[in-house]
């Protein structure tokens, strides 16, 4: 008898920045049920996740440049409004879908699919969960995303906050699942390269102020200056005009700009993996990176500098031993990291990485073997528990109250037009023109 081929599970990935397409596209292949990408051999390829990628369209969707940085590939890829997502839900079948979105994001599209599945007795497991660390709004953010089947939790610390949250409010906190950041790997630090390294992973939105930026910025030249036998990198996560997760405002291309640095100090881009395989030591403020370098256990530091506050997110490595300002960077100083508090954060530099989303593969296993199908997703937010906050997510993606899309929400049937397609652009670029240009100045004359 032949033997018979394993289905082939289909996947879709609504994600509306290029982070967010990262983390939703990695997460699925890492949970999605039956051998993944990282792990299919070569001659059973017809097992490995069938990927639909949808973009949700607005001021953070990817460029092709950023698409093509994340090198995160997809079966198709095509940019979308809310309503024309809901549509392609209600009439295409799927196992998985990860919704990869800013809280409110998720809030809506949860309303939205359970009414264009109302009528379905199968649907797929919706999962969703965070980017990478959560040091703020975490009730309100974990709210806007109760409703999912699964809601990710990136460590054992995260996974017991969310389950206080939910319960503390009175919602099911079963949805609430252990895993690790999707994007963790590499190779294990060695010692050091020829040159030393020094990266500094820049933030979009933090520090804020021109001046704090300028601050690290003019930080990270004179290091640069004082140990000309090293490289400096200062590792950039998007060019002018290209928007991320978060607002950047204040670009350090254009703050260099002012500055004459060594010939020892670069800016790059790229993948921040393929940087790491260079790295000897790793700096930020509060970028997820930290936890990506010491997952590979290369020296890392989270910056005292601007102080240890809620506002920059460096509290959150706090009992971590990797606080240092850059005097004591320049003295010579290397934290060590506390392994106890490395291991609550799902860093997984013991090497349990590799069974880290075990527990949400079995689950959706189960889920999408359940007699009858799932139930009716069933977000804690409705008109009855938020009538004040609810309707206000939700007209944000053309919806009403009830999920369904109001009268003159946008949805094409076909590709955007070329007219469409330049109209399109405009308005994108006049927004990060005015995030980036005019909102500072605004800000400027404010202060005199």
């Amino acid at each position: 008898m032949p033997v018979s081929t394993p289905k082939r599970p289909r996947i879709a990935v609504l994600a509306d920045s290029d982070t967010r397409w990262k983390w939703g596209a990695l997460t699925a292949d890492r949970i999605a049920p039956g051998p993944s990408m990282e792990t299919a051999p070569r001659e059973g390829a017809q097992v490995r996740p069938l990927l639909d990628g949808f973009l949700l369209r607005g001021r953070a969707t990817p460029t092709p440049r950023q698409l093509e940085e994340v090198g995160v590939r997809a079966d198709s890829l095509r940019e979308v409004t809310a309503v024309e997502f809901l549509r392609v839900m209600a009439e295409e079948s799927y196992d998985l879908l990860v919704l990869s979105l800013v809280g409110g994001g998720v809030q809506a599209m949860l309303h939205g699919l359970k009414h264009v599945w109302q009528d379905r007795t199968e649907r797929p497991v919706v999962v969703t969960g965070y980017v990478g660390v959560v040091y703020e709004k975490l009730a309100d953010g974990l709210l806007l995303r109760h409703g999912a089947d699964l809601v990710l939790a990136n460590s054992r610390q995260d996974a017991d906050r969310f389950r206080a949250v939910y319960e503390g409010v009175g919602a099911d906190a079963s949805a609430v699942t252990e895993v690790a950041l999707p994007f963790l790997g590499g190779a294990p630090y060695e010692g050091e390269h020829d040159p030393c390294t020094v990266v500094f992973a820049a933030q979009p939105s933090v520090p804020d102020s021109r001046k704090d930026r300028t601050y690290l910025l003019n930080r990270l030249v004179q290091h640069a200056r004082r140990h000309p036998e090293r490289e400096v990198l200062l590792k950039l996560r998007s060019k002018p005009g290209e928007h991320t997760t978060h607002i950047e405002e204040l670009p350090y291309q254009k703050l260099v700009q002012r500055l004459d640095p060594p010939a020892n100090f670069r800016l790059v881009y790229g993948n921040m993996g393929e940087v790491l395989d260079r790295t000897d030591l790793l700096v930020t403020v509060s970028s997820t990176a930290a936890l990506e370098s010491l997952h590979r256990r290369i020296p890392t530091v989270v910056l005292t500098d601007l102080g240890i506050r809620e506002s920059l997110g460096n509290h959150h490595f706090v009992g971590s031993g990797c606080l240092a300002s850059w005097d004591q960077l320049d003295a010579g100083h290397r934290p060590v990291p506390d392994e106890e508090w490395v291991s609550r954060q799902g860093v997984a530099a013991d090497g349990s990485y590799a069974s880290a989303f075990d527990a949400a593969r079995e689950r959706i296993t189960k889920l999408l073997d359940r007699p009858g199908g799932l139930p009716a997703l069933a977000p804690y937010y409705t008109p009855v528990t938020a009538p004040g906050y609810l309707p206000g997510i939700l007209a944000r993606h053309h919806l009403g109250p009830d999920g369904a899309p109001l009268p003159g929400a946008p949805a094409a049937d076909k590709d955007p037009g070329p007219v469409r397609q330049i109209v399109r652009r405009a308005a994108r670029g006049a927004y990060r023109h005015g995030v980036q240009r005019v909102a500072p100045v605004i800000r400027r004359m404010g202060e005199l």
